[in-house]
């Protein structure tokens, strides 16, 4: 093994994965709160889609795009958690090359895609909120497919440069990456190529994906607001404001991390390694477990339905 660390490649068959270098010794200790999020995460979601499958009066856009986040929460999960957990309970560190390079892009893809969700329901609730009587009219069902579809190719599209960049490199370095899974910026630390052309497609990526929606996101919700403060009463006013606090708390679930993590990344000369590994993994795996949370104690309708699924089985 330790030729193939040091021989010049064009392509490794093989790279390892060393998990949390400096805290093997806890791999299994750190293993149980990412597992029971796993099982969160699994669980959470698919009732999530069970329910709104089953509840008709649920198929409206919002519900939609609901579990257009819950599939994306379940991809994103399984294509982190069961390689992580390898590693961590069997010390199976060794990952094909072209499944690393399919992992990376399949993370950064479901991020995108994810991201793009969030200003759908951004728009959603704007016409709901600032258009409520044309609000059947303009999303319909068509119209959500197509917005979905849109996403879904926008993210597809984009991310596609970043592994067909990475299968052209040399990588004569190592083939071993300090991480729990092939994250890009790892995959390019082990390349002995230019890396300019990646380097700066990224930031364009996070420009135009976080950048710019999130830019929309709030620029959507000035009319909103304006919308809900100027309702007569502050009954309404909680009534209508309460159903973005739903879409709120999501996406400060996902992006607070985010950025909490890219604040670390800029001292991480003084930040331990094992500490910005343990950010990354909790930046990707800690929004798929609270979306559910969060849906099902904020939504009324799931956690009536929930609440009467688990009355009937008791009865």
């Amino acid at each position: 093994m330790s030729d193939s660390n040091t021989t010049d490649f064009i392509n490794p068959s093989t790279f390892i994965l060393l998990g949390i270098p400096g805290l093997e010794t806890a791999h299994v200790w750190i293993s149980i709160p990412f597992c029971a999020m796993y099982i969160i995460a699994i669980l959470g979601n698919f009732t999530i889609l069970f329910i709104v499958k089953r509840e008709t009066s649920l198929h409206v856009p919002m519900y939609y795009f609901l579990c257009m986040v819950a599939v994306t929460d379940l991809v994103l999960s399984t294509s982190i958690l069961p390689k992580m957990l390898s590693i961590f309970w069997f010390n199976s560190r060794e990952i094909n090359f072209s499944a690393c390079l399919t992992q990376m892009y399949f993370i950064n893809c479901i991020a995108a895609v994810e991201s793009g969700i969030f200003l759908a329901m951004a728009f959603d609730r704007y016409v709901a909120i600032c258009h409520p009587l044309r609000h059947s009219t303009i999303l319909t069902n068509h119209v959500v497919a197509k917005i979905g579809l849109a996403v879904v190719l926008r993210g597809l599209l984009l991310i596609l440069p970043f592994p067909l960049l990475a299968s052209r490199w040399t990588y004569c370095k190592t083939n071993i990456i300090p991480h729990t899974y092939c994250k890009h910026i790892s995959v390019v630390n082990v390349a002995c190529s230019d890396v300019h052309a990646s380097s700066y497609y990224s930031l364009f990526v996070v420009f135009f994906f976080p950048g710019m929606d999130v830019l929309f996101i709030a620029v959507s919700y000035i009319p909103i607001l304006r919308a809900i403060f100027s309702l007569p009463t502050k009954d309404a006013r909680l009534k209508t404001f309460g159903t973005c606090g739903t879409h709120l708390c999501v996406i400060f679930a996902s992006y607070i991390p985010v950025l909490l993590s890219s604040i670390m990344h800029r001292f991480d000369n003084t930040v331990p390694l094992y500490l910005l590994i343990l950010m990354a993994n909790v930046y990707l795996l800690v929004p798929p477990t609270l979306h559910p949370i969060i849906y099902g104690v904020r939504t009324k309708q799931i956690r009536d339905r929930l609440l009467s699924g688990i009355t009937h089985k008791r009865t």
